[in-house]
């Protein structure tokens, strides 16, 4: 399947680069017919970092103290946490201790914080990252999670988005629908390419993808 991923580079900055394929993938809201792979910009520190630097852009004059990384995200968030507060000279952030926090979800599917975490949340201002929106399902629960522990969300980013607002928010994002046009998210009980019985790649989430 390796031999299938086709580059992708942003327009915005060449270096925050990403790899797609098509097929039948299972995510766990949805069949897609792309899989987008984000291990460059997740895994290697100086893509990471220009992808921090695209993203963190949006947020120059918007006052950030948390960005809670969803999606295996923490290495972009660290990276987007140093531009904040240290690269935008005379911004609202110039000088800030930016927290990073990952939550955990616990066996009933829902976001949760622990004791020692939540002061890095409760009447803070949170950027919610992650990797990318399908359907928008996994982002809403973190922002209920931020709200529920007494944050407030300021911003909402991917690298990958499929949808442009989530809860009346913007999401800011590198690559969208226009840079894969034939990108399509589908409801597992009503996907097309179940019906004409194409096979199944691979189950795909934020660690990657297992083949079938």
């Amino acid at each position: 399947m390796e031999a299938r991923l086709q580059d992708l580079r942003s327009e915005k900055n060449p270096k925050a680069r990403i790899k797609y394929m098509n097929g039948h993938f299972v995510t766990t809201n949805a069949h897609v017919n792309t899989y987008i792979d984000m291990s460059t910009v997740k895994c290697r520190h100086n893509n990471a970092r220009e992808t921090a630097k695209t993203l963190a852009a949006s947020y120059e004059n918007i006052p950030v103290s948390t960005i809670v990384c969803m999606g295996e995200t923490q290495v972009i968030g660290t990276f987007m946490a140093e531009e904040l507060s240290d690269h935008f000279r005379g911004s609202v952030n110039e000088g800030m201790n930016i927290s990073v926090v990952t939550p955990e979800f616990n066996q009933m599917g829902q976001i949760m914080f622990r004791d020692n975490n939540r002061r890095l949340v409760e009447g803070q201002q949170v950027i919610v990252l992650t990797d990318m929106l399908v359907t928008g399902s996994i982002i809403t629960k973190g922002i209920d999670a931020v709200l529920y522990y007494g944050g407030k969300v300021c911003g909402i980013c991917a690298v990958f988005s499929n949808v442009t607002k989530v809860a009346g928010m913007e999401v800011v994002t590198i690559f969208g629908n226009q840079d894969i046009p034939d990108y399509a998210a589908y409801p597992a009980h009503d996907c097309p390419m179940c019906r004409t019985g194409q096979k199944i790649d691979a189950m795909v989430n934020g660690f990657g993808y297992s083949k079938l």
